[in-house]
C-alpha cells in the first residue's frame, strides 16, 4: 500500500481544469482516491477539500459503468459495503463502457479499508443518484451513509461528512419528507457540535438559529449565526446565500449598522437585494416618507421573504437616524420643528417628538437637553474627539484583533513531520567527509593536470 501512495506521489497531480484530452474520468477517480488515502494517512484536511473540490468537476462525467468500475477498485467484491452501493448502480451498459485498458493492463486493484475512501463511496453514488433523480434510492443511500458517519469520529472525514449532511437533507427535501429527518439533523448538528466539527455544522441550522434570535431581539447573536450561514454556505447555492443575505441586511439595520454597498452588488444577487438597498438607503438618509414609500412598494417581496414585522420594528431606527442628523445640524431647534422635519403623522406630533427625544438622549444617540418649558432641543457642542480616550480604546481593540490574528495563523502553520528523518550516526558523518575530501583531491588533480 505504501509502494502504491509513493508510485502516485512521483507523477504530476492531475490539473485543476479537467478537460476531455486529459485521462478518463476513472483514471481520475483513481487519482482523487489516492489523494484522499495520502490526507488519511498524512492527516492533512486540505488533500481531503482538493479531493472534493476535483469530484465537483468531474459530476457531470459520472456514468454508471466508470461508477461500477470504481467501486471495484476501491472497494473489496463481496463486500456489505461494495454490495449495498452496487445495488443502486445500474448495470454496465456495453456502449456506455469506458474502460482505462491501459491502467487496467500495469495497475491492479488496489483494495482499501480506509472509512475516508468508503465515505466517498457513499458520497460518489449519492452525487450521482440525485443527478439521476433517483431520489427514493437517494434517500435510502444517505440513511445507510449517516448511519455508518456515527461510528466515525476522524477530522479527515469532517469534510466528506458535511458534503454527506448536505445531500441527505436534500434527498429528503427532494421528496418532500424533510419533517422525517428533522430530529437527526438536529442530533447530528449536537454531535457535530461536541465534536468541534466545524465543517458539520449545518449552514441551514445557523440560519434558522439567526432568524429566531432576530425574532428575539438577539440582534448581535443573530448576525454572527446569519453571516456563518452565509460563509459555509457552498457557491452554487445562490437561492440560500440571497436569503441570509437579506436578512443579514435587516439585523444590521435593527443594529444601527449600514451595510457596505458592495453587499448589494454581489454577483447575481443585484435584482434580488434590490427592495433591500433601496430600504437601506431610505433609513441611512432616516426620510421617514422615503421608508414607508419603500415598505409600501416592495410589500409583496417582503411579505414573501417574512420580513414584514422586522421593517416594521425599523421605523424606530429610520426616526432615530432623522433625529440624530437634526441634532448635528441645529444647535437649537424647536419640538415642532423637529416633528416637522421627521414627518411625524400623529394626532399629537409635538408631543411624540418630545417623549422620541427624550428617549433618544437617555439612550445616548444624540448628545442634547431637552428644553420642556420652551420646547427646545439644544444640542451640546461638539468636543474634540481626540483628548478623550476613545481614540485609545480604539486603537487598543484595533492591536488586539491583530495580535490574535497573527496567533491563530501560527497556530494554524503545518510543519513537514521529521519523524522519518534518520539521523546521522558517527560512521556515517566520517564516510561522507571522506567521500568529500576525495572528491576535492580529484577535482585539484584534474585542475593541475589541465595547467
Amino acid at each position: 500500500m505504501t509502494q502504491d501512495i509513493e508510485m502516485k506521489e512521483q507523477h504530476p497531480a492531475p490539473s485543476n481544469s479537467l478537460s476531455s484530452t486529459s485521462p478518463s474520468t476513472l483514471q481520475h477517480l483513481k487519482d482523487i482516491a489516492a489523494l484522499i488515502e495520502t490526507g488519511a494517512y498524512t492527516r492533512e484536511v486540505r488533500r481531503i477539500v482538493r479531493a472534493i473540490r476535483w469530484t465537483i468537476q468531474l459530476r457531470k462525467k459520472l456514468k454508471a459503468s466508470v461508477l461500477s468500475a470504481f467501486l471495484n477498485f476501491v472497494l473489496v467484491p463481496g463486500s456489505d459495503v461494495h454490495s449495498r452501493l452496487s445495488s443502486y448502480v445500474p448495470k454496465e451498459d456495453e456502449h456506455d463502457m469506458e474502460v482505462d485498458t491501459a491502467t487496467s493492463a500495469v495497475q491492479a486493484p488496489a483494495k482499501h479499508s480506509l472509512p475516508e475512501l468508503e465515505i466517498y463511496c457513499y458520497l460518489l453514488v449519492l452525487i450521482f443518484l440525485i443527478d439521476q433523480k433517483r431520489y427514493s434510492e437517494a434517500k435510502a443511500c444517505s440513511s445507510a451513509s449517516i448511519a455508518r458517519l456515527r461510528n466515525l469520529n476522524r477530522r479527515t472525514v469532517d469534510v466528506l461528512a458535511s458534503r454527506l449532511y448536505f445531500y441527505y437533507s436534500l434527498s429528503y427535501e427532494l421528496t418532500g419528507d424533510l419533517a422525517e429527518i428533522r430530529g437527526n439533523l438536529l442530533a447530528l448538528h449536537r454531535t457535530a457540535t461536541l465534536r468541534h466539527d466545524e465543517l458539520g455544522q449545518f449552514c441551514r441550522y445557523l440560519f434558522y438559529l439567526g432568524k429566531i434570535r432576530t425574532i428575539q431581539l438577539e440582534y448581535t447573536d443573530a448576525k454572527e449565526s446569519l453571516l456563518q450561514a452565509a460563509r459555509k454556505a457552498p457557491a452554487s447555492a445562490l437561492g440560500f446565500r440571497v436569503q441570509c443575505n437579506k436578512w443579514v441586511v435587516i439585523v444590521r439595520l435593527l443594529l444601527g449598522e449600514i451595510p457596505e454597498r458592495t453587499v448589494f452588488m454581489q454577483k447575481g444577487m443585484e435584482k434580488a437585494l434590490r427592495p433591500y438597498f433601496e430600504l437601506t438607503n431610505a433609513v441611512r438618509i432616516g426620510d421617514l416618507e422615503l421608508f414607508k414609500a419603500v415598505a409600501e412598494k416592495f410589500a409583496t417581496t417582503f411579505s414573501s421573504d417574512r420580513t414584514n414585522n422586522l421593517i416594521v420594528r425599523l421605523r424606530h431606527n429610520v426616526i432615530r437616524t432623522g433625529l440624530r442628523n437634526i441634532s448635528i445640524s441645529y444647535s437649537r431647534i424647536s419640538l415642532a420643528d423637529v416633528a416637522k422635519k421627521l414627518r411625524l403623522d400623529s394626532a399629537n406630533p409635538v408631543a411624540d417628538a418630545e417623549s422620541i427625544v427624550s428617549k433618544a438622549i437617555r439612550d445616548g444617540a444624540i448628545d442634547a437637553t431637552l428644553d420642556h418649558a420652551n420646547g427646545w432641543m439644544v444640542s451640546k457642542e461638539t468636543g474634540d474627539i481626540y483628548s478623550t480616550n476613545e481614540p485609545q480604546i480604539a486603537f487598543n481593540s484595533r492591536i488586539a484583533f491583530c495580535l490574535n490574528m497573527h496567533n491563530e495563523a501560527v497556530r494554524a502553520l503545518r510543519f513537514p513531520p521529521n519523524s522519518h528523518k534518520e539521523k546521522e550516526s558517527a560512521e556515517k558523518r566520517r564516510e561522507r567527509q571522506q567521500q568529500e575530501q576525495e572528491l576535492a583531491k580529484h577535482i585539484a588533480e584534474e585542475d593541475d593536470d589541465e595547467f
